[in-house]
């Protein structure tokens, strides 16, 4: 590859790196490996200046404005920063700035934008997008309470404010264990949870997201009497914006460092993310003679912090199971000081994980912080490896319940099959009383929680012997909620069996199989006694459900579920829809223009006498049905030899059928059809 080619290569991969962070809020490689790059391209284009262009991501700033929102074209760019990663680099900006003060801030990771005041009121707010023009957040914006919605009197006629959106720690860690809760995916780290909430249409969802943000420059400070950093702000502390918990002046390059150090390595501390330290020139003079390239600012640059990555040992490996039941394996690590806190575990992921990387109980594991909270094996150092050591192998039965766990391979994870799953309690409880399935009526999360938290659910049997007393106590009830509760389990009893077969959860067994096998079968114990062949000649029962019903049925947590439903009064029943066995096993096709009956109708009775409607003719076609204008289905029959009927024939036969006499073929009629009659 010549220089042009990899030029050229550094630019569309850094463009599809700039679009997952900046517009998606999904990236797809770390902060550091992405400067790494810029910093690649940056250097190959100062070798080489014939190759420069006006459109590399190196002039511009990375993310543009999403068409989902209204544009906003920024009064005053907002620009990015300069990164550096040594103190030597650090040294090379004080040379060109010859500064003599500077001030050093947290570097928020989190999401840019601008405030815009009008006679003390917030009248707007942006996105950065392209720094040029941004995105039109202005009532997600409204949603956070860090951001003063009315100014106090002496604040400016037009104030524009610079900040940064951020989530705490703390919520992003609730946030997830909600939704981990509910099933959802877990969310990556704070800062594409804040980008992503901010740029919800819903503002609902943002406001439910509890975000935070830190102002750290005035866009318009030359419109009032300010002239430096620090006095802007401390200004916009008075003002009642929230600014960076730190910002010292400092002179002397050496103290500068030390801040640097030390707030390396105490971010661990913070409840919000950093991913490095900002150094400005605070006097706001010095800052415009030296003015801004097509994209930095040069009076200020951005030290970034290196991925801590040290050496421990992995001493053993823990199974969870999840509410979903999937089983994560967890390394038990000998603690390690990481990034300003004591790490003594990580996650593994999943059985994938573990067998690319090859990590083993008892190896020696290298570990670093991903999105500096999120403790992370990058892999093993197999030259440290005990000589006993064997590879690792995940569990066939769940570590909670003993039920066998099956492998998902959609989603490469392991998942207990438990009926009874304690893990997996308040999930399965969920499903069992969703409207699709049960359909018990006030019966949601949250009253369900209050249930399991007060020992009285752990099973869905267990809400059909709940009484009235036991639940007007608890949390968010009361007489009336726990009647109507009461009452809504008790009705429920009485549902179609349909409901009950797609409330147990099995696998592959949905709404459709579930009416399909109860309008077949017609109750529980007749499924419970079908044989796998049996449900597979069913019509839209394949053998991977059959296969699901005959392993879930054989766990003893299944037969324990459905002998206690069954003591406790749960219908067992549904609405047979076949109404007899005429065709039980027979396989007809329907051809040609039906006048008797419709397509759907003539379908529908098949299916209701036991038979299967087919598309095409095979050797395994019992008889065909041919209406008007048949063509190559009657020709293929006829070459097989297989009986075809009229509509007249085969209404007669039904009728025959009901009424108990024998069935003429049609072969012995004179119905036979042919293409040439």
């Amino acid at each position: 590859m010549n220089i042009s080619e990899k030029i050229t290569a550094l630019r569309e991969e850094l463009r599809y790196h700039n679009k997952k962070y900046y517009d998606e809020d999904a990236p797809e490689i770390s902060d550091f490996a992405y400067d790494r790059m810029l910093r690649a391209l940056e250097t190959l284009e100062r070798e080489y200046p014939e190759y420069d262009d006006p459109d590399s991501p190196t002039h511009h700033v990375g993310g543009s404005a999403s068409d989902k929102f209204s544009s906003v074209t920024h009064a005053w760019p907002l620009e990015s920063l300069q990164d550096v990663f040594s103190f030597g680099e650090l040294a090379e900006f004080y040379e060109r700035a010859e500064a003599p003060a500077y001030a050093v801030e947290y570097k928020i990771d989190g999401l840019s934008v601008s405030l815009e005041y009008e006679n003390g009121v917030f009248v707007r707010g942006a996105t950065r997008g392209d720094g040029t023009v941004g995105e039109d957040v202005t009532d997600n914006l409204r949603t956070i309470e860090d951001i003063p919605k009315v100014l106090p009197p002496e604040a400016p006629a037009q104030l524009i404010v610079r900040g940064e959106v951020y989530m705490r720690r703390s919520v992003f860690e609730q946030l997830n264990a909600q939704r981990e809760l509910d099933g959802q995916p877990l969310l990556a780290n704070p800062r594409n949870a804040a980008a992503g909430s901010l740029r919800q249409l819903d503002s609902e969802i943002t406001r439910q997201r509890r975000l935070s943000i830190f102002c750290f420059n005035i866009q318009n400070s030359a419109e009032l009497p300010l002239t430096t950093h620090v006095q802007a702000l401390d200004y916009l502390k008075q003002l009642g914006f929230p600014v960076s918990p730190r910002y010292p002046l400092l002179s002397d390059p050496k103290d500068i460092e030390a801040e640097i150090v030390r707030m390396g390595e105490t971010r661990g501390e913070l409840d919000f993310d950093i991913d490095g330290a900002v150094v400005k020139v605070n006097d706001f003079a010095l800052r415009d003679r030296l003015g801004s390239t097509a994209k930095y600012p040069r009076w200020a640059v951005a030290y970034k912090y290196p991925p801590e990555v040290k050496e421990t040992i992995l001493e053993d490996i823990v199974i969870s199971v999840g509410r979903t039941g999937v089983l994560t394996p967890n390394a038990v690590l000998r603690p390690v000081r990481l990034a300003g806190t004591t790490v003594s575990r990580a996650t593994l992921h999943n059985r994938d994980f573990i067998r690319e990387k090859d990590v083993r109980i008892g190896d020696t594991v290298r570990v670093r912080k991903a999105g500096e909270i999120i403790p992370e094996i990058l892999g093993s150092v197999p030259e440290k490896r005990p000589a006993d050591s064997v590879p690792y192998t995940m569990p066939t039965v769940c570590p909670v319940c003993g039920a066998p766990v099956f492998e998902d391979e959609d989603e490469a994870a392991m998942r207990c099959t438990g009926a009874e799953c304690p893990a997996q309690l308040l999930r399965n409880l969920m499903h069992f009383v969703s409207r699709d399935a049960m359909d018990i009526d006030g019966c949601g999360q949250a009253v369900l929680q209050v249930l399991i938290d007060a020992d009285l659910v752990h099973s869905a049997a267990d809400l059909y012997t709940l009484r009235a007393p036991d639940v007007e106590t608890l949390e968010r009830m009361g007489r009336k909620s726990a009647d109507n509760l009461i009452a809504a389990i008790e009705k429920s009893k009485r549902n179609d069996l349909s409901r009950l077969l797609f409330a147990f959860g099995i696998r592959h067994v949905g709404q459709k199989a579930a009416k399909v096998l109860s309008g077949t079968f017609g109750s529980l114990d007749a499924i419970l006694a079908a044989s796998e062949e049996e449900m597979t000649e069913v019509r839209d029962i394949g053998s991977t459900t059959a296969q699901s019903i005959v392993q879930w049925r054989a766990q003893e947590q299944s037969r324990h579920l459905i002998a206690r439903l069954r003591e406790l009064g749960v219908n067992f029943t549904g609405e047979q829809t076949v109404k007899g066995d005429l065709f039980a096993g027979k396989t007809i096709v329907l051809t040609g223009k039906l006048t008797v009956f419709t397509r759907k109708q003539a379908t529908e009775l098949i299916e209701s006498l036991g038979g299967r409607a087919s598309g095409s003719v095979s050797k395994k076609t019992d008889f065909v049905v041919a209406g008007e204008n048949a063509g190559s289905k009657l020709k293929k029959a006829n070459e097989l030899g297989i009986p075809v009927y009229t509509e007249t024939e085969f209404q007669a036969l039904i009728q025959s059928g009901k009424d108990g006499e024998e069935s003429v073929p049609p072969e012995e009629t004179d119905g036979q059809l042919r293409l040439d009659g």
